[in-house]
């Protein structure tokens, strides 16, 4: 059996970012965890003494405090602030822009329509920087606008790591129905060319192995893509997941992995596959 690895995948600038301000501040906390892999944060554990703080009630006076990739919402900053904490910031430049053109466009008297998942870190930061929380809204699909009481003017933004198609359904639906749409495109460069690498893969591969965290937004939609395109595509967060089953009578084995997949988990998955396929 052939393995092929998609032409892009695994670690963006902001993840590897996010580590090396890590690696360069042992000893300190990240609020949250730093990225969403369990397996790299178990690695700065063990090798850095990184620390994780899960609420500010677990961060003492006097420590240094990593922020998290995914960025935190304003009044925990300005909390965390007030503590007299050293904070390094590692929040990705890509999710701070978002964060941004919210507290702009508040500010200026949009209506904020946010495409994302409400739960996932990341909008939990974009969301707060909103002037009025009661004129923000978060959305998945176009159907669910109809519910919002929005202004004639509207600005829209994106997760960083959500699909592209689907955020241009949000906002077409915005456009028919109100005056002026603003559209800020804050889908993180890595995520297209991960996405549609993806896809090209799973157009010809038999098997498709995903790699990343089961929490991780982009991992997710990388394996929905590829579900798209070949149907025996599986999500896996390291070499522990995988099934000798999964690769029976199968002539090419496609990988990708998610932006926040280190390439040492990539090679523990194509090793061990390597051994399963024999």
């Amino acid at each position: 059996m052939k393995i092929e690895l998609a032409s892009s995948y695994g670690f963006c600038f902001g993840v590897k970012r996010a580590i090396r301000i890590a690696e360069e501040h042992p000893g300190s906390k990240t609020y949250g965890p730093l990225i969403h892999n369990k397996d790299e944060i178990n690695r700065l554990k063990s090798g850095f003494k990184i620390g994780l703080a899960e609420s500010l009630e677990e961060i003492e006076k006097d420590e240094s405090v990593v922020i998290r990739t995914h960025g935190i919402p304003k009044r925990e900053l300005e909390e965390l602030k007030q503590m007299n904490t050293t904070i390094i910031d590692a929040t990705c430049p890509y999710v701070t822009t978002p964060q941004q053109d919210v507290a702009k466009m508040s500010k200026e008297g949009y209506s904020i329509v946010i495409f994302g998942d409400k739960d996932h870190p990341e909008i939990k930061g974009v969301v707060s920087y909103a002037q009025n929380s009661d004129d923000a809204f978060i959305v998945l699909k176009p159907e669910e606008l109809d519910h919002f009481p929005l202004k004639s003017k509207v600005a829209v933004v994106s997760q960083t790591t959500r699909n592209p198609e689907d955020f241009l359904k949000i906002t077409s639906a915005l456009i028919l129905k109100h005056k002026e749409v603003r559209v800020f495109n804050t889908i993180c460069n890595a995520t297209f060319e991960n996405q549609d690498a993806a896809a090209d893969l799973a157009k010809r591969a038999d098997v498709m192995i995903v790699i990343g965290g089961k929490h991780s937004s982009n991992t997710k939609q990388l394996h929905s893509i590829c579900k798209n395109y070949c149907s025996d595509s599986y999500l896996v967060e390291n070499e522990s997941e995988l099934s000798a089953d999964w690769f029976n009578q199968k002539s090419l084995c496609g990988i990708s992995a998610g932006a926040s997949t280190p390439d040492w988990v990539v090679q523990n998955v194509i090793d061990k596959i390597v051994l399963l396929s024999k």
